[in-house]
């Protein structure tokens, strides 16, 4: 069970794992904090680094509490929708055929029947969402394959309330959210890259931090981008 250390408003869930060095996170969207230490780190001084480091925690957290969202979505004509990192507006039109998604310039035409919701409108752009990204992710996983000498059972497309990207160390799988169809392909790329780094190291320790370095040298600002990025207008829990 994971320790807490609590700093006034700030919450801080502490674990001890087989690393070398501290590392502190403030993870998006909703800014939850984590503090994972060396196995041996005596809880007094876990606080006293936290400590240390709340003016950088609040700082994070205020960045994320001001991170522009989008807003609710409709499905309706001339909304913005984003794919791939580039603003579409949307085309709606009425036909008493299956529906489908048409991409084409700078226009996102959905055709839908007349009587269709808001929620089916929604479920046939995600479905198209998915599509999109089963296009582009076997490559991307096939590439990285060879280059890190790993091998993918599977891989699935979710929505996502916290997380990029999963990883089932045990069977051999990654998990993708499926948001990352709205964000540049090479963000999409680096998180593929982090899951499947997971089937050498597990645990975000040293030795992934090393591997990550040698393999995406980039990750940093990789990471950052994807998370400066507008999130969905869900409402986010832990």
């Amino acid at each position: 069970m994971n320790e807490m250390i609590q700093l006034g408003e700030v919450s801080i869930s502490v674990t001890r794992k087989d690393i070398k060095h501290v590392h502190l996170t403030v993870h998006p969207p909703e800014g939850r904090v984590t503090l994972a230490t060396p196995s041996n780190t005596r809880l007094e001084v876990a606080r006293a680094y936290a400590i240390s480091k709340l003016g950088w925690i609040r700082e994070q957290q205020r960045k994320l509490e001001n991170q522009a969202r989008e807003a609710p979505r409709q499905f309706v004509e001339r909304e913005s929708h984003t794919v791939w990192g580039r603003r579409y507006l949307m085309s709606v039109e009425y036909q008493d055929a299956k529906p489908a998604v048409i991409l084409s310039n700078r226009r996102l035409t959905l055709i839908v029947r007349p009587d269709s919701s808001t929620e089916k409108r929604a479920e046939v752009l995600h479905e198209w969402h998915k599509s999109l990204l089963h296009e582009v992710v076997p490559p991307l996983i096939q590439k990285w394959a060879n280059k890190l000498n790993v091998h993918v059972s599977g891989y699935f497309l979710q929505r996502m309330k916290t997380k990029w990207g999963s990883c089932n160390h045990a069977a051999g799988n990654i998990r993708l959210n499926t948001e990352l169809v709205k964000k540049p392909k090479d963000l999409l790329e680096y998180v593929i890259v982090h899951e499947m780094l997971h089937l050498i190291e597990a645990t975000h320790n040293d030795r992934f931090i090393t591997l990550l370095e040698s393999h995406y040298p980039s990750w940093r600002e990789a990471r950052a981008e994807l998370n400066e990025l507008p999130l969905a207008a869900e409402v986010w829990k832990a």
